[in-house]
């Protein structure tokens, strides 16, 4: 095939580039950066494409945060692109942060305590296999004379998915605000200054026309 890889990446080296991308986060942020002040909409549109996306981030479906994000986007009227760029925002460096806010938020928000020397990094795990496991096990169960059990799923909804889905909504929120009311003014100098750039550029040319049909007209 003509897009296909020529060397084949083993297992180890696409992990690694998912936790650590070629040039390190540094150069990634900047690229998002660069792609965000470049998209042509007005700012306040890219600036809600840019909460929409920090938003979502703070949702437990994993694997479909580029969906949430084009949903919310389109519901804001906001620049789409900017949304899915803007998803960047959760990454492997963020995501044991943004987990441990949103579980203990909506624990607190629920009722609920959190022991104090439980781990949430390794419960979270520990869930999530929990889950995944039952997930397999009652499908092959539908196959087999096996029974089905959902147990670990029940507890993973119950301790995991709903306490974090009710907890970051409010530091999904305030965290989305942030990013709209920083990206704005950004966003807006930029756009001026760039369409400030164009004008020099067009009226420089415009002279410069206008100099040599002047020297074609009146020739020494």
């Amino acid at each position: 095939m003509v897009f296909k890889r020529r060397d084949r990446r083993p297992a180890w080296k696409v992990v690694s580039d998912f936790f650590w991308p070629k040039g390190g986060w540094t150069r990634a942020f900047h690229y998002v950066k660069h792609r965000l002040r470049r998209l042509p909409d007005p700012p306040h549109r890219i600036a809600r494409g840019i909460f929409a996306g920090i938003f979502v981030t703070y949702s437990p479906f994993f694997g479909m945060h580029f969906v949430a994000a084009i949903l919310v986007a389109w519901i804001l009227r906001g620049n789409i692109v900017a949304a899915l760029l803007a998803t960047f925002f959760g990454n492997p460096v963020t995501f044991v942060p943004i987990a441990a806010i949103s579980l203990q938020t909506g624990y607190f928000l629920l009722g609920k305590h959190i022991s104090q020397n439980s781990d949430v990094h390794h419960s979270l795990g520990e869930a999530f296999v929990g889950a995944g496991r039952d997930l397999k096990e009652n499908l092959f169960a539908l196959f087999t004379d096996a029974n089905a059990d959902w147990t670990d799923l029940h507890i993973f909804y119950d301790e995991v998915f709903f306490p974090y889905m009710i907890g970051g909504i409010i530091p999904g929120l305030i965290t989305g605000l942030i990013g709209y009311y920083v990206s704005l003014p950004l966003i807006q100098a930029y756009q001026n200054r760039r369409k400030g750039a164009i004008k020099a550029k067009w009226e420089a040319m415009k002279e410069k026309a206008a100099a040599k049909a002047d020297a074609k007209k009146n020739p020494d």
